[in-house]
């Protein structure tokens, strides 16, 4: 007789309808800073095929990207996970850029496991090594994180859940509740309660792809949701409610995007930012 099978949870490798985390977009006002913080600093890369003028800048950062186009800066309200290969190479080439950024927001810190950094215009980056929590993640954002004000986690879960129809759960934490909700393989939008005040939203948004386009653009047609009608493959929301109450929990905006859409698995060019001119190995521009 062969051995027992062993037992799996199978839903924990269940990502529900919400396929990828594509970017993040907030504006900034200098593409020289963003350059410096972005790709000097973090060590990401400038998308040479999009964006190249000086009206946006797409930095890739894995399989996900940071879009910024040019305008009066906004500010996340929370902070991304970021996962990147060498904590010890990020942490100096922050140092490197740091006289040049001293006049912005610009700050960054080593702490036991991660290093948190301020981009120029104040949004807050924490900054991981690869390692089981982030599966087989090495570079990407994985997360993010946004305050939300007190009793609203649970109807944003809900609100995923019913809507969205993503994977989410509920946990309690000293300081209140906090909502995950799963948007891609180890990618996880983090609502957690506050009672501190926070920033009136400026308008950046997200943006994820997901697998049934249309059965969630009916449920939010239904509580008058939807914001924008982008094209064929895209629309656009904003407001988070309560699906049992309608009540409005929050504000982020997303950009949804169907699995047919064109940009959908588009390879991004990753450098090696070890790569110099001085201490060059051929073969290893790219990351891999």
């Amino acid at each position: 007789m062969s051995a027992a099978a062993p037992a799996y949870d199978r839903t924990a490798e269940d990502l529900g309808n919400i396929v990828l985390l594509e970017h993040l977009n907030v504006r900034q006002n200098d593409q020289r800073l963003a350059t410096l913080f972005y790709v000097a600093g973090l060590g990401l890369t400038r998308d040479p095929y999009m964006h190249v003028s000086d009206v946006n800048m797409w930095v890739n950062c894995g399989r996900q990207q940071f879009h910024m186009p040019t305008g009066e800066p906004q500010r996340l309200r929370g902070e991304v996970g970021v996962v990147l290969p060498d904590l010890d190479e990020v942490e100096e080439r922050l140092a490197g850029v740091k006289t040049k950024l001293a006049a912005t927001r610009f700050s960054f810190e080593r702490a036991a496991v991660h290093v948190a950094a301020t981009c120029p215009w104040g949004n807050r980056l924490r900054i991981h090594s690869p390692s089981d929590r982030f599966g087989g993640m090495r570079l990407g954002i994985a997360y993010l994180e946004l305050a939300v004000p007190p009793g609203t986690a649970a109807g944003i879960a809900r609100f995923y859940e019913t809507v969205l129809l993503a994977p989410a759960r509920v946990v309690r934490e000293d300081a209140g509740e906090c909502a995950q909700v799963c948007v891609g393989a180890n990618q996880r939008l983090v609502f957690r309660e506050t009672r501190e005040a926070i920033p009136a939203y400026d308008g950046h948004h997200i943006a994820v792809y997901i697998a049934d386009f249309s059965g969630p653009h009916a449920a939010l047609a239904r509580r008058g949701l939807v914001s924008e009608e982008s094209d064929r493959w895209q629309y656009r929301f904003a407001r988070l409610v309560d699906p049992d109450s309608g009540t409005e929990l929050f504000e982020l905006e997303h950009e949804v995007r169907s699995l047919t859409h064109p940009l959908f698995a588009r390879p991004l060019v990753n450098r090696n930012p070890a790569q110099t001119q001085f201490h060059y190995s051929p073969g290893r521009d790219t990351f891999w």
